[in-house]
Formats: C-alpha cells, structure tokens, sequence
C-alpha cells in the first residue's frame, strides 16, 4: 500500500557508541574526563509509561526505554543515522524492488542468555502485525499483511505470508509492490526482536512489567518496576553487542508535579529533566535563563512535534452528519472553534514571550522544516477571525444547544495545563462558548483518546523520521479510523486517501507534492486546529556528558556519562 522515499540516510558500518568501555569500568570518558564512581543516571517522568511492548509501544515516554532495552535488524543513532544493529549489513534488494533478504549477525542473544535466530525475527514481526497497534502499520507493504490486519472484519491468517527463513540468520519479506521507504521502517521499535519464551500468548500485556520476563537483546535491562513510581535499568552483562557504555544504573522516577521535578533536579536529586518527552515547564525555563549560573543548563533542540486541537468526526457535534464530509453544518462547527484562536497570543501564554519553547503552527500538521509542509501561513485552519469565527458558530448552532457541556481534554503537564486554559479563554471571549477542560494521566488520555470518547481533546504527533508517509499513514488514513487506532479524530476523507496512495507510488518531488495535496485536503476539511511546533527542552547537569537528544529522540544512554564532580 504505502511508497515513501527514504527521508534519512542509510550508512553501512555498525553501530557506534561513543563510550568505550563496558558497564561502566572504564576510568575515563570518551571524551578523556574523568568519570565520577557513581555511573547512576536519573531523570524524572511525569507520567508512568504506558508499555515497554514493542508490539503496542506508541508513546514518546514509553519509546524511550524501549529503544534502549531491544534492538531490530537496524536502528537511528543518536544523530538520526539508520545503522545495521542485529542485520550485518545493508539488505540484498531484488531488481524489481519487492524482495528484501536480510542477513543476520549468529552472535546475538536475548539478555537471558537465549540466542536470536530468523525465527524470533519472524515470531516478533508476525506478532507486532497481529497486534494490529498504532505502528502495525509498518508491515503494510508485506505481502499477507490484510489477512493479518484487515481494515474491517476478522483476520484470516495469523502470520504474513510474505516472510520466511531460509536458515537460522537469513529473513526474506517478499512485498506487494516496491516500496523503497519500508528500509527505514524496519528501523522502528515495532520491529524489534521480542524473546517468544516469555511471551504467554498475544492478549498477555504483562510480560514486560516482570523484570525476570521483560527480555530484549539490547544493551541495557529492566531490574524494577513499581507502577506509577518508578523503574530501574541496569546494562546487560555481556551484551552481545560490546560496550554497553559506562551508565550502571538508571532511575526512571514517576512524579507528576513538574515543578517538584526541576526542585529535585536544583537539589542534585534528578541529573536532568526531559528525557522521554517529559519537558521541563515553561516558568522553569524561564527561571533559568534569567540565571547566568543555570542558563548554560538548559538546552533547546528544534523538534518534530506539532500539537493540534482534534475533532470527533465519529460521534457529537462536530462529526459530519451520515458521515458526508461536505457537510457544511459540522464544517462550520469546526472552523469556528478554529477561527477564535489566536496563535500568537496562544504561544506567548504557554511556550513563553516570542515563543521560547514552542512556534505557532502556521503551516499544516506537519512541523515546519519537514518534508511536506504547506509553508508559512498556508494553513486556513491556523487564522485567526473572531468576527467570521461567531459567524460560522450561528451557522452550526443557531439554536445554542451543540456547544452546551463541551469538554477540551488533555494529559497532564504544565504547557498542556497552559494550553487548555489559554483555549479555554480564547473560547469564552472569541466565541461566547464555555468550555470545560479537563486532565487525566497519559495511559487514559491515549487509551480513551484512541478509542473516540472525547469530542474536543489534544492531539499531536512526533516524527519518526522525516518523511509525510509517517504522518498519513499512522494517523489521517481511513484505514486507522476506526476505533483503537491511530486516527485519533476517526476522519476518514477518500480524497486524503487517494492523495496518499499515489504519494506512495512515487519518490522523490513527485511524491512530496502529493503528500501536500493530501495535507491541503486535511486544512480543507478542517480536521484539525493547528496550534503549535514543539522543541525538544532538557535541563541537564553539567556533568552528565552525552546527555540530550535530537530533533526525534533522546539519546541513548550507551552514548551517556557522568563526570567526577
């Protein structure tokens, strides 16, 4: 189904990390310092991860163990470089593009000492695509994958026919048409291999709570999970793979206030703020710039986050009636609530003056300096008219009965808390319409979220990598409309759909233009609010060498040290 160009480069030596060493016992950094005896690295989250199951993993607090804990055939190094990680080297690739033989390195094991052959690659592959999860759809392109997952009704196969072994370290994937974008897929964690020894069956999702189960083949492990507290890692002792940098220990600590996190982070009790998406609050921020002794700290990397209000198109005011569209009634609706927010006002609120943390949302869903981004102030859902906005709310509710208990939800965090009462207001004053807003914790946001409870809510994405097919596919298809997954607001527009698949029938330009044709549909439609483009904010210690990350992700915390001080 899907055709994406390659958006990041592919090299071919291994894996490198910039630590030497192993667990910790090297003396010095890589960079020549001295490393302080106690190689613990903590770091606080503000909501507890939702699962470390690379079959369901979808959630930037969640992704970040993940990548540390299990490998795939290939990985992104920390500056978004695609590298061989169990794969020796790059794919053979049939002349006509559909035949994909990959080779295995014969040395890897599980952290339990299991050793990795094609069939765990098949049994982890096959698994993620029955799972059917918001990043299933990255075996797409494999023939048998519609028997597995259809779009509707029930699978009629259990494994992608698609994919053999033909020896213990060789996996073949035979697709159904060229597709030269899966190579970079396959880098994704949903395609990370999983140990089918500890896995009870598909519907088990308690497996990788249990430090004795929660087996991977990457360099670090879990050692303790308290649900809602914290969780601890240490590094695998022989990883298969050589070093696994000089961390011994790292606490991933669950605490929900965000202001006690930076004062436990000022009091030596947390060596950064940020990692896995957990950003450091904008007052914070602030504080610390306004401090020459912390200002040097706090560290502001351009990311690949936008942040939108969604619609329900499935159920409640703001769906198209009989699912039509073009109806103008619930298009109205949409607009209006999109037409009373002023961006600029709405970044200055949450993001700081000028816009320290965040930049208004001006150019379609997909963050400025992407592929596929309409350009600055090309997106019609992005203008703000308070006059035309009351206009087109008579139009959807003359009678005032639709706005009446409207709920905006959101998961907790100081610049969402921001967010929602800036909206809140911006609503009231704009539009004359009260709406409630209301916070819940991360695992109920994205569950009930997923599942089209809410009729106003927060919405965003974070690129996987820079290509548009990473943003259609997982969340403006129809084939992720339904109920569970990723398309959030249920919109499920042909002419999106039509747009996509030719995109993905092409490379390069061609395929970026439509790519853009599909992303001028979504503003036509209003399916969204744009409101804001995200960076990635850490505050980190300045001891703590390596820490950080890019435009995507966190570092990996073999690239991580701490500094005697």
């Amino acid at each position: 189904m899907k055709h994406r160009r390659i958006g990041l480069a592919l090299v071919i030596p291994a894996l490198v990390a910039t630590a030497c060493g192993s667990g910790g016992s090297s003396p010095s950094s890589s960079s020549g310092a001295a490393l302080a005896a106690n190689q613990q690295f903590r770091f606080p989250i503000v909501d507890d991860i939702k699962t470390l199951d690379p079959g369901h993993v979808s959630d930037a607090v969640s992704i970040e163990p993940v990548r540390n804990m299990f490998d795939g055939l290939y990985k992104f190094d920390d500056k978004l470089k695609e590298v061989p990680d169990i794969a020796t080297g790059l794919p053979d690739i049939s002349s006509d593009g559909m035949t994909y033989t990959f080779h295995m390195r014969q040395n890897v094991k599980f952290s339990n000492g299991d050793p990795v052959t094609s069939a765990d690659v098949l049994y982890s592959w096959n698994r993620a695509a029955r799972l059917n999860d918001s990043y299933g759809i990255v075996f797409a392109p494999v023939v048998g994958y519609s028997a597995v997952a259809p779009s509707s009704g029930t699978p009629t196969a259990t494994t992608l026919s698609g994919l053999s072994a033909p020896d213990q370290y060789t996996v073949v994937a035979k697709l159904s048409q060229p597709a030269g974008y899966w190579l970079t897929e396959v880098a994704l964690w949903t395609m990370d291999v999983v140990d089918q020894k500890v896995i009870p069956n598909d519907t088990d999702k308690t497996w990788w709570t249990n430090p004795a189960t929660a087996i991977g083949t990457g360099p670090y492990k879990l050692t303790a999970y308290v649900p809602k507290d914290h969780l601890s890692f240490a590094p695998v002792s022989g990883w298969w793979g050589g070093s696994t940098g000089h961390l011994t220990d790292i606490e991933m600590t669950v605490l929900a206030d965000q202001g006690s996190q930076v004062t436990k982070y000022q009091a030596g009790g947390f060596d950064s703020v940020g990692p896995a998406d957990n950003y450091p609050p904008l007052d914070a921020v602030r504080n610390f710039q306004a401090n020459p002794a912390l200002k040097s700290q706090f560290v502001n990397i351009p990311g690949g986050r936008t942040t939108w209000v969604g619609f329900n198109f499935t159920t409640g005011p703001f769906a198209p009636a009989a699912g039509n569209l073009n109806d103008p009634i619930a298009l109205a609706g949409r607009r209006a609530f999109s037409e009373a927010i002023d961006r600029t006002q709405l970044v200055n609120v949450a993001c700081g003056p000028g816009g320290i943390t965040c930049k208004p949302a001006t150019g379609g869903v997909i963050s400025k300096g992407l592929q596929g981004y309409l350009g600055d102030n090309n997106d019609a859902t992005a203008v703000f008219d308070a006059t035309k906005a009351k206009a087109d709310l008579q139009t959807w509710d003359p009678a005032g009965t639709k706005r009446v208990g409207l709920v905006y939800w959101f998961n907790t965090s100081s610049t969402n808390t921001a967010i929602a009462g800036n909206l809140q207001s911006q609503w009231q004053t704009n539009l004359g319409v009260h709406v409630d807003t209301q916070s819940t914790d991360f695992p109920t946001f994205l569950t009930n979220r997923q599942d089209k409870k809410y009729i106003l809510f927060r919405d965003s994405w974070g690129a996987d990598y820079d290509n548009p097919q990473d943003w259609f596919d997982n969340i403006f298809i129809c084939s992720q409309a339904a109920v569970g997954l990723g398309n959030n607001d249920g919109i499920c527009d042909p002419k999106v759909d039509a747009a996509v698949k030719k995109a993905e029938t092409e490379t390069g330009s061609q395929a970026t233009a439509d790519y853009v044709t599909a992303g001028k549909q979504l503003v036509t439609d209003f399916a969204f609010a744009s409101l804001e483009y995200g960076a990635n904010q850490y505050f980190i210690k300045p001891y703590v060498q390596g820490g950080g990350g890019n435009a995507l992700y966190d570092n990996l915390w073999s690239s991580i040290s701490i500094l005697a001080h």
